[in-house]
């Protein structure tokens, strides 16, 4: 049986097109995929993210227990609702999950995790509890709801929706959060568009959702939520990277500190593990749509398209793609799609932010 979010009768009542996303049953759109795309861009949009998962890391040690455990380095987190995002690695260097971390004080960090990879990331974090930190509590909070509200209008909205808000929240810079009543404001999100991402009692999840509804909040499916994260250059679990992937060649370098002396899981196999590919975005010149897997062929040897789709912002094909070390945003490459190749330029991505095309 698939697992339901708070929210699941809230959508049906919107009438969403529900389908299963990774054992849970989630919203794929409320009508058309392409209408919630534009209403995040011009707008605002709400998301169901309930089914990531928060996780709550208690006790004496919990910074010395994360500077072990993540790649990114928690000793940049020293104001509460200061965020960090970071990847948690094996030890052959491979991404188990990338995730947020939340300072809350020193003796309580909050964590949040894939929906796909939470129980996973929760039996790896209290293995390594067990083995180095047996003091701490680690705590999945399936009592908390998350609600992601993005677009140019969100923040307005949500400070309409929650009384008294904006007085805490308008200062907030991005990655930062604030915890007012029983809700824990973040100014973060998964669109390339300003907002917040909401955790709040589950109990409360249906009333503050119908609220941002009557707001005119739009809502949003997970088919757009992956369009509009294309664009933003975000990168998606299980397709852009998995625990076979180094995260030095999956773009995600500025989450791993190598620098500061501190040691942790992962770290020894990314110094000795040679980089050989990088994270590109690609603009497709010809017609048709890159995919995922369609294969890449470059001046400096193959690669192969991780995330790719129609961009309704641009008008154009665009993805990420892993291709070869040497290879430059400029170059041209073929992707084959079925039996033709076709040709695609290499650029930088993100491909959009704040609703601006950036190529």
């Amino acid at each position: 049986m698939l697992k339901q979010t708070p929210l699941n009768q809230a959508h049906r009542n919107m009438g969403a097109k529900m389908v299963d996303f990774g054992g849970w049953d989630m919203p794929l759109h409320y009508g058309s995929q392409l209408d919630e795309h534009h209403k995040v861009r011009q707008g605002s949009g709400m998301f169901d993210v309930c089914h990531m998962l928060v996780v709550d890391v208690t006790g004496a040690g919990v910074r010395d227990f994360l500077r072990q455990t993540m790649a990114n380095n928690v000793d940049k987190l020293t104001v509460t609702g200061k965020a960090l995002y970071s990847c948690m690695l094996n030890p052959e260097g491979g991404v188990i999950d990338d995730l947020i971390i939340y300072f809350m004080r020193e003796d309580w960090f909050r964590i949040v995790v894939n929906a796909g990879t939470a129980d996973k990331d929760v039996a790896w974090l209290i293995k390594q509890r067990d083995a180095h930190a047996p003091g701490l509590e680690i705590k999945p909070r399936r009592d908390l709801a998350m609600v992601a509200v993005q677009g140019p209008e969100a923040r307005s909205k949500v400070w309409l929706a929650i009384p008294g808000s904006q007085a805490v929240s308008e200062s907030l810079k991005p990655f930062q959060a604030v915890a007012y009543n029983q809700y824990f404001i973040a100014r973060t999100g998964y669109t390339g568009e300003d907002g917040f991402e909401i955790m709040l009692p589950a109990t409360e999840a249906e009333s503050f959702w119908q609220a941002l509804h009557g707001l005119g909040v739009s809502p949003i499916g997970l088919g757009a939520r992956d369009t509009l994260r294309l664009e933003a250059g975000m990168n998606l679990y299980g397709q852009d990277m998995d625990e076979a992937t180094n995260p030095l060649e999956a773009g995600l370098a500025w989450t791993v500190d190598l620098q500061s002396p501190r040691d942790f899981i992962g770290k020894s196999a990314l110094q000795t593990r040679p980089v050989t590919h990088q994270l590109l975005g690609m603009v497709l010149q010809d017609k048709g749509v890159l995919r995922s897997h369609q294969k890449i062929i470059t001046a400096k040897g193959d690669g192969e398209i991780t995330s790719g789709g129609f961009s309704p912002t641009l008008n154009l094909s665009i993805a990420m793609g892993s291709m070869p070390v040497g290879v430059s945003p400029g170059d041209m490459v073929q992707v084959q799609i079925r039996d033709k190749l076709l040709n695609a330029k290499v650029v930088k991505y993100p491909f959009v932010r704040n609703g601006k095309g950036l190529i």
